[in-house]
């Protein structure tokens, strides 16, 4: 059995979207969207420097393109179950049908304005936490005032909260944590301090009729399966301020006896995450056109 994911916020790099528009129609299609949520995608993903495509407004969107163009490159295709981590979920929506992918990443154009937003009224920040016991982690962050934002599995957990918090994290790690790294985003996502985007996103949501998910389509909310169109939008205003329970995810691919993972473009953080948490689960991460006939021997394998 195969599973589809997509990766958040932070896996885009300069320049990554480049081989992907060499593809037969990529840059056609690229085109469209951007003339559809004003925001010049191409120009983003081949030539904007690692401080443009950091913000907030512009890495959302700029990632969503980037992995519906890399799944619809594997052709026509039907895995066993589709996920995504954050901002991921709304590319894991595309590709379930539950929104067509015009609608998907104007949808997302408005979440990442709305976030960033969000994210100008407190300085605010995320720090991965490498190691240590979750539970230990999880009860030191919140006597810091910190949130356990991301709960990734394998090890790693993701703080987000004030910068001032933030530092006193670094002063004060959990026992055992290794190593605190901070992470490249503009504010402390899937946390309160996110309310007022969660509003904006709701409002917009309402102009929207959802499909039902045509694979299955597991949140990152609780790693539940979610069956009806209405609950995985519903879902997606909500996670902006909700944490992101990776580690409940990949439980959920155990059981549904996933053997191979694909993850699409830019893809590697989540098949890292992956290896450690799901040991005899192939993986394959879409960094560029060239891993795609890997990527069909894959799923001829296993879809």
């Amino acid at each position: 059995m195969l599973v589809l994911v997509a990766p958040g916020q932070g896996a885009q790099t300069p320049g990554f979207l480049t081989p992907w528009l060499e593809l037969p129609g990529a840059a056609d299609r690229l085109g469209a969207w951007s003339d559809a949520i004003g925001l010049d995608l191409a120009h983003y993903g081949t030539q904007a420097d690692a401080d443009a495509i950091r913000d907030t407004a512009v890495a959302q969107p700029l990632l969503v393109a980037a992995g519906i163009l890399s799944a619809e490159a594997l052709g026509d295709i039907t895995p066993g179950a589709v996920a995504g981590h954050s901002v991921g979920e709304f590319t894991a929506a595309a590709y379930a049908d539950v929104l067509d992918d015009t609608a998907a990443l104007t949808l997302v154009r408005k979440r990442g304005l709305a976030m960033a937003d969000a994210a100008a009224i407190t300085e605010t920040g995320m720090s991965a936490l490498l190691g240590g016991d979750p539970e230990v982690s999880v009860a030191h962050l919140e006597k810091l005032g910190l949130t356990p934002a991301n709960i990734n599995g394998a090890g790693q957990i993701v703080a987000a909260g004030t910068m001032e918090q933030l530092a006193a994290l670094n002063e004060d790690k959990p026992e055992g944590v290794r190593k605190v790294v901070p992470l490249k985003v503009a504010g402390a996502f899937h946390t309160h301090h996110m309310g007022p985007a969660v509003e904006k996103l709701a409002e917009a949501a309402k102009e929207l009729v959802p499909g039902d998910p045509r694979v299955t389509y597991v949140s990152n909310k609780d790693g539940k399966a979610v069956g009806t169109g209405a609950e995985v939008l519903e879902r997606l205003v909500g996670q902006v301020a909700n944490p992101v329970r990776w580690d409940l995810c990949m439980e959920t691919f155990k059981e549904l006896g996933v053997t191979a993972l694909i993850e699409v473009c830019p893809g590697g953080t989540l098949t890292g995450l992956a290896k450690r948490a799901l040991p005899g689960v192939q993986t394959l991460a879409l960094k560029t056109p060239d891993d795609l006939d890997a990527a069909r021997e894959l799923i001829a394998e296993h879809a």
